[in-house]
């Protein structure tokens, strides 16, 4: 199987994922996963797809490169080993981590530091600063996933320990419970 990471970067502007994922399909290519964002109005973009067999990574870069070279986006693409095996051997559960408080540089890096340190996985993180001494403007989102031989406690009482030292709100929850609560 030929499973394949694009990333796709450029301005935002309404389109870019059609686009992407239009020429894909006319490629034969499947999607499995796409994710995207905007961060001050740059796109950034990430899709997994699976590679017919008749196609290569090199014809697809040059084809998407081609059909996107009036747009202005950066388009990269890299193969993707499939290990089915490392797959199954992940586990733990996932706790969702959010802090709101004033704009600080290093927020990112002094939290990451506390959770690598721990053997924790970040899988997902959002961090939106506005800038300013505004608490609700700055937020910091991780998901990760906690291996069942970790210490929570400590983990937890590490991160609520910085939080305190650097004057912001933490949650911590189980995703669980935050699903539950937050279902429409």
């Amino acid at each position: 199987m030929n499973k394949i990471i694009i990333t796709v970067l450029g301005k935002d502007r309404p389109g870019i994922i059609s686009l992407v994922s239009n020429i894909l399909y006319e490629l034969d290519c499947n999607l499995e996963n796409a994710n995207q964002m905007i961060l001050q109005e740059q796109f950034a973009g990430f899709f997994i797809a699976v590679l017919p067999s008749h196609l290569t990574i090199d014809t697809l870069e040059q084809t998407l490169k081609l059909r996107t070279e009036n747009t202005g986006l950066t388009i990269h693409i890299n193969a993707v080993e499939d290990n089915e095996s490392l797959k199954k051997n992940i586990t733990g559960e996932t706790f969702l981590i959010t802090t709101i408080g004033p704009d600080q540089r290093g927020l990112v890096a002094r939290f990451s530091k506390i959770i690598a340190r721990h053997k924790v996985n970040i899988e997902n993180l959002k961090a939106v600063f506005k800038g300013g001494k505004d608490p609700n403007a700055n937020i910091m989102s991780y998901q990760v996933l906690i291996p069942p031989d970790i210490d929570t406690s400590q983990l937890f009482d590490a991160l609520r320990q910085k939080a305190k030292e650097l004057e912001l709100d933490i949650w911590i929850q189980h995703k669980n419970i935050f699903d539950s609560i937050n279902k429409i």
